[in-house]
C-alpha cells in the first residue's frame, strides 16, 4: 500500500481535503518560480490546518540557507525536500531528515543520486526536462529504476488518474508523490480528483 505525498498546496482547505482522504505527506512550495509558490505565513496556515500525523515537506530550489532557515523558525516542517543542485553538505545543515529530487534521464543519473545523497531520508524520482525543476507534469521512463534501490524512493513526475494503478503496478514505489494530477488550477487541489487518486493508487 504506498504512501502518498500531495505536493503544492496553496489552500489549508485542500491541505484538510488531503489529511481526510488519507494522505500521508503534504508539499509546500517556497520556489518564486512556481505557480504553486506559497509565503511563509501561507505555509503556516496550512500547516495549522493540518493533524500531526501528516507530515509536512517544504521544497526549496537553489535556496539560500538563511531564507531556509526562517521559513523552518515559522512553519513546522518535518521533511526538508531540495529539488535544485545543492550538495549533500548543503542539505544536512538543517537538522531535519531530507529528501533530494533527483530529474532521471538515465539510470546513471539514479545510482550516482544515491551513492552521493546516501544520508538523505529519500530520493525523489522526477522527469528530467531541460530548465525546469519539477512541476511538469512529465513522466520519466520507469524502466530506468534499478532492481534494487540503497535507500528509500519516492515516484514522482506526471502521475495521475491514467496511470497511478500502472505506476504502482509496473515500478513496487513505496511512496507517490502528485501534484498536477490532482488539480483544477494550478496550487488549486481537487478533493474528488485527490479522492480518486488515493483510491487508484491504494487499488
Amino acid at each position: 500500500m504506498p504512501k502518498i505525498k500531495i505536493c503544492g498546496l496553496t489552500r489549508p482547505e485542500d491541505a484538510q481535503a488531503a489529511a481526510e482522504l488519507g494522505a500521508d505527506a503534504v508539499g509546500l512550495v517556497f520556489y518564486a518560480k512556481s505557480k504553486r509558490c506559497v509565503d511563509a505565513a501561507q505555509a503556516a496556515e496550512i500547516a495549522a490546518a493540518l493533524p500531526p500525523q501528516v507530515a509536512k515537506v517544504a521544497l526549496f530550489v537553489n535556496e539560500s540557507a538563511d531564507s531556509i532557515r526562517r521559513i523552518l523558525e515559522t512553519v513546522p516542517i518535518d521533511i526538508v525536500q531540495f529539488h535544485g543542485d545543492e550538495a549533500p553538505e548543503f542539505c544536512r545543515q538543517f537538522g531535519k531528515p531530507y529528501w533530494k529530487a533527483v530529474r532521471v534521464r538515465s539510470a546513471q543519473d539514479i545510482a550516482e543520486a544515491a551513492g552521493r545523497y546516501a544520508d538523505a531520508a529519500a530520493l525523489l524520482l522526477d522527469a528530467h526536462i531541460e530548465g525546469q525543476y519539477g512541476g511538469t507534469g512529465q513522466v520519466f521512463d520507469w524502466r530506468l529504476l534499478p532492481e534494487t534501490m540503497p535507500l528509500s524512493w519516492i515516484l514522482s513526475g506526471g502521475l495521475n488518474l491514467g496511470n497511478v494503478a500502472a505506476a504502482v503496478r509496473q515500478t513496487g514505489a513505496a511512496w507517490l508523490d502528485v501534484s498536477s494530477g490532482v488539480e483544477q488550477a494550478p496550487g488549486i487541489k481537487s478533493r474528488d480528483l485527490m479522492a480518486e487518486f488515493i483510491r487508484q493508487a491504494r487499488g
